[in-house]
């Protein structure tokens, strides 16, 4: 756990990794009675955020071998890592806490699914799990007697092969279905994504297989929410929708990094940010310049953006060994979340029964 308290609205973890916040990032979670997860399969964390009983952050990390797509229902939440798919739940019911916390994530099973770069997930009202299988270029449910089962895949795609063709990396929910997918490149060949980097993204109707935008530059997180189709542009640094009947997007706030991860609350979207890599996946894309040309470096950690304005509203900052997000969760009527890992004996004394 990471508890260590300064006296103004930021954490100081240890002396390689600190959290800072805006001034009323705290206020915010504790008005709207939710608290967040994120990954980050840079350095392999899941972290927890909520407010301790004095107010100030809680913040709690467990550690996951490359962790990328999260979904949070209720009491469940779900997560991909290197190889394995976790479901975790939290038994504490209300009022009940664990050592101050009010949500305890406990890993009640896995499927193993081998090495397929997972990204995304999602729960259809059916109970179906699937999520992005970025190595295959498909959209796949869990099996019980394989690594998985094959769902969907872009009409452009030929044949299920481990070449990552076009980097699908995104999945949305829509009435209960999985709705839209967005993906870097429409190519066909192994690894050739990456020559369509700036302007080859283009986000899928799962149901009809129309291509419904493109020239998007490497898309991620599609979210449906309150009947539009929110998407972060990544490369542009730029989140928004797409205008579903003229094919185009319309951004309504610039974020000073790499857009990944997206969840919302009411009328606010949260959207996590990432330092750009110094490697040719993330050169030239036109987030850095608008960057550059503003004296601004590219910054890790979470954005608070008002749905109406495309204000950003608050802040939480992260520097230090942390630099790359994947996936945010938004975890409401929790104040201050913890989670089971696997580094200590404490999972061996953790034990409910079901009423």
């Amino acid at each position: 756990m990471i508890s260590n308290q300064t006296a103004s609205n930021s954490v100081l973890t240890t002396p390689s990794l600190e959290f800072s916040a805006s001034r009323q990032f705290n206020s915010w979670l504790q008005e709207h009675n939710l608290s967040l997860a994120f990954t980050t399969y840079q350095a392999g964390k899941a972290f927890f955020i909520g407010l301790q009983p004095n107010g100030k952050l809680s913040i709690f990390e467990r550690s996951f071998d490359r962790c990328m797509g999260l979904y949070a229902t209720k009491n469940t939440l779900y997560l991909s890592s290197l190889y394995q798919i976790w479901r975790f739940e939290n038994p504490l019911t209300a009022g009940q806490t664990n050592n101050g916390y009010d949500a305890l994530y406990v890993p009640q099973m896995s499927y193993i699914t081998g090495d397929l770069d997972v990204h995304d997930l999602i729960v259809e009202k059916s109970g179906k799990l699937v999520f992005v299988n970025t190595l295959f270029s498909c959209l796949a449910t869990v099996s019980q007697t394989h690594s998985f089962k094959a769902i969907w895949q872009p009409p452009f795609i030929s044949k299920l092969a481990a070449e990552d063709r076009c980097h699908l990396n995104g999945v949305a929910l829509k009435d209960g279905k999985a709705g839209f997918v967005t993906v870097v490149g429409k190519t066909d060949i192994a690894d050739g994504w990456r020559d369509n980097r700036q302007n080859g993204g283009c986000i899928i109707n799962v149901e009809t297989n129309e291509i419904i935008a493109e020239g998007l530059s490497m898309p991620h997180s599609p979210r449906w929410y309150r009947d539009k189709l929110w998407v972060l542009n990544s490369g542009t640094g730029e989140f928004g929708f797409i205008k579903i009947k003229e094919g185009t997007f319309e951004p309504i706030a610039f974020c000073p990094g790499y857009l990944r991860g997206c969840a919302f609350s009411g009328k606010y979207a949260i959207v996590g940010l990432s330092q750009s890599r110094d490697n040719k996946t993330f050169a030239d894309l036109p987030m850095n310049k608008k960057l550059e040309a503003q004296g601004v470096e590219p910054r890790c950690g979470l954005m608070v953006i008002d749905l109406n304005s495309g204000d950003i509203v608050h802040w939480l900052r992260i520097q230090g060994v942390v630099k790359e997000l994947y996936d945010v969760a938004v975890l409401p009527g929790i104040k201050r979340p913890m989670a089971i890992g696997f580094k200590s004996d404490e999972i061996r004394r953790v034990i409910s029964i079901e009423d």
